[in-house]
């Protein structure tokens, strides 16, 4: 049953064009188009693609496990498909658990492609896989709890809005394209404190300086996770 649902999950995203816009045409844009033109100034060593890959790789993985799944949720649940699967055979367990299989499948396919398009103009990666595997995991999971809490609180209209509206300032404001270097000193340190910030910047140091494994930011992804995984556990509302 949880391989079943996992697989019509997947499908069922997969099959969405507004989906697919978020998850997969949207990052590959923006890392073709930053990588060709000189539109902001980058940091650090090498060329344009190897600060940009990183950030657009943390990018991928907010608008799956975040807006995209924020959005879906919240519409399954205001259309009652969840209070449905929940008196179903498939425990509720398992269809959260479903729903985490197919973040984890999209992002894979996401990965594969930005990688591949991102060496294909030059990228130069470096570092520990094992640390960017780490970072990648604990981002899900810190997105996915933000996720399910907003899609389980609010209503289905509301989640959209915010999570579209999240998403555009997290892109922006999140280290992902401008460093965070470029804002001011004070709003920087609050900056860095976002999950997106410390993907990006943990991608960032393993992928594009070789840096060994991020502890601080495996730690900020850490408690982000462990604080939404945990409210939206208590406050999620199914119907």
């Amino acid at each position: 049953m949880l391989l079943a649902q996992t697989a019509f999950e997947t499908k069922m995203l997969l099959r969405n064009g507004e989906q697919l816009l978020l998850t997969v045409i949207i990052p590959t844009v923006l890392l073709v188009l930053f990588s060709a033109v000189d539109i902001v100034a980058v940091d650090g060593p090498g060329k344009r693609v190897d600060f940009l890959a990183p950030g657009l790789l943390a990018l991928a993985v907010m608008s799956t496990a975040f807006t995209g799944q924020a959005i879906a949720t919240g519409f399954e649940r205001r259309y009652g498909v969840l209070k449905r699967l929940g008196a179903s055979p498939l425990p509720r367990w398992a269809l959260l658990t479903a729903k985490t299989g197919c973040v984890l499948v999209t992002e894979a396919l996401q990965v594969a492609l930005l990688s591949v398009i991102a060496l294909a103009l030059g990228w130069s990666p470096q570092g520990d896989p094992f640390s960017v595997l780490a970072l990648l995991v604990l981002g899900t999971a810190a997105f996915s709890g933000l996720g399910l809490l907003m899609a389980g609180t609010l209503r289905a209209e509301a989640t959209l809005a915010a999570a579209n509206l999240v998403f555009i300032l997290l892109l922006l404001a999140g280290g992902v394209i401008v460093p965070l270097s470029k804002f001011p000193s004070a709003v920087q340190s609050v900056l860095e404190l976002l999950p997106i910030a410390a993907l990006s910047d943990g991608l960032r140091s393993v992928l594009q300086t070789g840096a060994g494994v991020p502890w601080a930011d495996l730690g900020i992804l850490g408690g982000w996770a462990v604080l939404g995984l945990a409210a939206a556990a208590r406050f999620f509302r199914w119907e």
